[in-house]
C-alpha cells in the first residue's frame, strides 16, 4: 500500500536534505512513496565552500536566489516535493565569545509560532513518518537546533486543535512516527575509515574519529538502518546540486561506491516518538505502519 504512505523531512537549510537521509527518500520515492523536503531557511547566511565559486559576486550577491536554483535541482534529482517554511537562515556564530545571533533569524523565532507554520504543512500533507534532527543538531548549529525544537513541538501538537485552531491551520492529523537523522555516526565511521586503510588508501575520517574523542560525544541508539546502497550515486547527484556548498573534490567524495555499498549500505535513523507498535531494530521507516496504512 505504498501510493497511501506519505514521509515528511524535515531540514534546516537547503543541502541538508540531500547530505542526511538521502538515498532513503530516493528509495522510497521510487517504491511509490509520497516524500515532501520541509527546508526551515533560506540558507542565505550559508559559507560558498565550493572553492571554484569563491569570490564570485553575481553568486555572492544574490545568494539566496542561488541557493533555491540549487534546491530546486536537488529536488529533481531524488524525485521528492519540497516546501519553504519561510525563515531567514540564522548563520554559524563563531568566535569567544560567540556574537548575537542576528535579529529576525530562524534560531531566534518563538518556537510555537514556528511550530505554527510546520503544523500547518504537516496537516496539509499528512505524513505517516517525518524525520528531523536530534537535541543537538546533530551538530550544534543554532538553525539545527530550532529545527529540532519545532519538529518536536509539532508532532505532539498536529492533532491539537485548541493550540492550533482547524480553521486557521487545517483539519488535524497525527503522525506515526517521528525519527532523528543519524547518517552521520560512530559506527559507519569507523566501518569505512578501516575499510580504506585496508584497501591501501587514504581515510578523510581520521580527524573526525579524533574529534569524537575529544568531544566525548555520547553514541546515539542506532534503532533503524534503512537499505539503500542502490540509492547513493542519486544521493551523491544530488549533493554536488548543491553547487555553493559542496567541493566536488572535497572528503564527501573520496571513498569509492562500490566500498561505500559493500562496507555499509544503509542509512540510519533514531526512532524517537512511535505511536504504533514496532521491533526494534527495523529496517524500514514504515514498519508497523504498512500494514495499517
Amino acid at each position: 500500500m505504498t501510493d497511501q504512505l506519505r514521509l515528511m523531512a524535515v531540514h534546516a537549510h537547503p543541502d541538508d536534505e540531500s547530505s542526511k537521509g538521502a538515498a532513503t527518500m530516493a528509495k522510497y520515492v521510487s517504491e511509490g512513496v509520497d516524500v515532501l523536503v520541509l527546508t526551515c531557511t533560506g540558507g542565505e547566511r550559508g559559507s560558498i565552500l565550493n572553492p571554484n565559486l569563491q569570490g564570485d559576486p553575481s553568486i555572492e550577491e544574490n545568494i539566496h536566489e542561488v541557493r533555491r536554483k540549487e534546491m530546486d535541482r536537488a529536488r529533481e534529482i531524488l524525485g521528492v516535493k519540497q516546501e519553504w517554511l519561510g525563515y531567514v537562515d540564522s548563520g554559524l556564530p563563531e568566535g569567544d565569545p560567540l556574537p548575537p545571533l542576528p535579529e529576525g533569524c530562524f534560531a531566534l523565532a518563538d518556537v510555537d509560532e514556528a511550530a505554527g507554520r510546520l503544523v500547518r504543512s504537516i496537516r496539509s500533507f499528512r505524513p505517516h513518518v517525518i524525520t528531523t534532527y536530534d537535541e543537538n543538531g546533530g551538530y550544534p548549529h543554532p538553525d539545527h537546533i530550532m529545527t529540532h525544537k519545532i519538529s518536536m513541538v509539532a508532532f505532539e501538537a498536529a492533532d491539537d486543535k485548541e493550540k492550533y485552531p482547524e480553521d486557521e491551520f487545517g483539519p488535524v492529523w497525527q503522525p506515526l512516527k517521528l525519527y532523528y537523522n543519524q547518517g552521520f555516526n560512530r559506527q559507519r565511521t569507523t566501518a569505512l575509515h578501516e575499510a580504506l586503510l585496508a584497501r591501501g588508501l587514504e581515510s578523510p575520517y581520521g580527524d573526525w574519529l579524533k574529534r569524537w574523542a575529544e568531544f566525548g560525544q555520547v553514541e546515539r541508539t542506532l534503532t533503524t538502518h534503512v537499505p539503500c546502497a542502490d540509492f547513493f550515486e542519486i544521493r551523491d547527484r544530488a549533493l554536488l546540486a548543491h553547487a555553493t556548498q559542496i567541493d566536488p573534490n572535497g572528503g564527501w567524495f573520496r571513498v569509492p561506491m562500490d566500498l561505500q555499498q559493500e562496507v555499509w549500505p544503509t542509512e540510519e535513523y533514531e526512532l524517537a516518538q512511535s505511536r504504533v507498535d514496532t521491533s526494534l531494530p527495523e529496517d524500514d521507516l514504515f514498519a508497523g505502519i504498512r500494514d495499517n496504512a
